[in-house]
């Protein structure tokens, strides 16, 4: 009885032991190595890829953000046409009215998983498209798909070229601006496919912006 006690207490002992050990290294080691690496080594992504602009956080180049000018009498965001506008942003949805994640909210992130052939959907586009072209004074069949469709994750913080030149002409009136200014800053800020092959042509909408308020300055 007494040698089942002892080998009881001495297996107790040992799981104790490397239950104590095991949390030192894998919940307090490790976790500070693996932050403090980051932090040298990659401290701009390990931080969440945060902007700044004179000194202030303006948001994250991975994350997509509105530029609005208030709401509408139902609610509804009123795009700040002076700026570029992002791509529609659609969400899980679960708070929000047929599921359209209309701020970028991050809780609601995600796609509406609906079909090409979804009623909704397709009125959706249409609204959209109808919304764009009469904005921007141009034919439906120049509207790019990012223009009217949403990404994957509702947060997509980058347009095609196709749909940032689109909004050249209006954003340089509303703004001001020579026409040739703002499309020189849409070339300089678009960036290539990945590694010259991966993924499409892009832009960035937050770092768009930003490189306008320097020319409205």
């Amino acid at each position: 009885m007494n040698n089942a006690v002892r080998n009881s207490a001495r297996l107790f002992g040992a799981g104790l032991r490397a239950l104590l050990v095991l949390t030192v290294v894998c919940g307090v080691i490790y976790p500070l190595v693996v932050t403090g690496i980051a932090q040298a080594a990659f401290n701009g992504k390990a931080n969440g890829s945060e902007v700044t602009q004179n000194g202030k956080a303006v948001g994250s180049e991975l994350l997509g953000q509105r530029y609005d000018k208030g709401k509408d009498s139902t609610g509804n965001p009123i795009p700040d046409l002076r700026y570029f506008q992002p791509r529609p942003s659609a969400g899980l949805g679960s708070n929000k009215t047929n599921d359209v994640n209309t701020q970028y909210d991050l809780q609601v992130s995600g796609a509406t998983n609906q079909g090409s052939t979804n009623t909704d959907l397709i009125a959706a586009v249409k609204e959209r498209k109808q919304w764009v072209a009469d904005t921007y004074g141009v034919p439906q069949s120049r509207v790019p798909a990012d223009a009217v469709t949403s990404s994957g994750s509702g947060l997509d913080p980058d347009i095609s070229p196709a749909y940032a030149k689109l909004q050249v002409n209006r954003v340089a009136k509303e703004n001001h601006l020579d026409r040739a200014k703002v499309e020189r800053l849409v070339d300089d800020t678009t960036e290539g496919r990945v590694l010259g092959f991966m993924g499409e042509p892009r832009v960035n909408v937050l770092k768009l912006n930003m490189g306008l308020r320097e020319l409205t300055k």
